[in-house]
């Protein structure tokens, strides 16, 4: 059975032609139980697949790991349904020894959800984390017109939203606009975990010098995945939150929003941007009019 998409019987209405019965395909969306040393440490619902690259991606998220000998072995765990088929839904993390595990103040009460990465922590003060990596001393920066394309090159890559639209993704890009990984899921902080365990698992971390588009809006759960794996840049085609500004102002990461055809945004750390001779004249206008709030937003908000 497809566990990525499931097809179901859905009825389409319409004001001019009478409803009609036909099959779509919607994106899967089961729980994943990740284990530690053999305890339960979290459920969080998820798109199946790359469930490796997403307990990796979490765990580095979570602070626990950040180099891939960390993490000697990954399996899944036994668990049937009803039918008695294995779910492929418990994930036990085995841990080099040594490898401090993660406070129990931030467990999960019950579960995340694939909306929320942070939700159900125990304490908002548990929520900010402190990176191994230090993006201030990255300084390699990415030309306006590589940005302003990032979000088709995404769109393109994205085959899950071809088949459901209902799905979120993640995409890693050099500087020059090279994609390095993509990774889809119902889950805006799922799809970054998969990339970011994805990353761990090759050796890649800390990220230097890398982009991560996304294609929702930023939100501080994504800017702090994003500077606990070392990426300097990311960019999102929907708005930043204000802690995610905060966020990234302090981390030292160029942090960009409505990311739109010939326009963007940036909120923090502009000078990793190449712009063209145009786009350095209208800078100082730009920058007033950001500073001068909604009235200076070039394109409307989107949720």
């Amino acid at each position: 059975m497809n566990r990525v998409t499931q097809r179901r019987r859905i009825t389409t209405f319409r004001s001019t032609a009478d409803p009609r019965r036909r099959e779509d395909a919607l994106a899967g969306e089961e729980p994943l139980e990740i284990r530690l040393g053999g305890s339960a440490f979290t459920v969080t619902m998820r798109t199946p697949g790359d469930d490796f690259d997403l307990v990796s991606g979490f765990l580095v998220s979570e602070g626990v790991v950040w180099e891939p000998g960390q993490l000697p072995s990954l399996r899944y765990c036994a668990g049937v349904d009803e039918s008695g088929r294995q779910t492929f839904n418990v994930v036990e993390a085995q841990l080099r020894p040594g490898t401090v595990l993660p406070d129990t103040a931030l467990e999960r009460h019950v579960y995340t959800s694939s909306s929320c990465g942070i939700c159900g922590t125990a304490s908002i003060d548990a929520v900010r984390k402190s990176s191994r990596f230090d993006l201030r001393s990255d300084t390699a920066g990415a030309d306006l017109e590589v940005l302003l394309g990032l979000p088709d090159r995404l769109r393109e890559s994205q085959k899950l939203f071809d088949r459901t639209g209902g799905v979120h993704a993640a995409g890693l890009f050099t500087a020059g606009g090279e994609l390095l990984c993509l990774r889809e899921d119902v889950g805006r902080h799922n799809a970054v975990d998969k990339v970011v365990g994805w990353a761990l698992r090759e050796g890649r971390l800390p990220l230097t010098g890398t982009i991560l588009q996304v294609s929702g809006r930023a939100s501080f759960e994504l800017v702090q995945k994003a500077q606990l794996a070392g990426i300097p840049i990311l960019a999102a085609v929907s708005a930043p939150s204000s802690l995610a500004a905060d966020l990234a102002d302090d981390a030292g990461m160029t942090l960009v929003g409505f990311s739109r055809g010939s326009s963007l945004n940036c909120y923090s750390h502009p000078e990793r941007i190449r712009a063209g001779s145009a786009a350095d004249a209208g800078a100082a206008d730009a920058g007033a009019a950001a500073d001068a709030g909604p009235a200076g937003r070039s394109v409307p908000a989107a949720g």
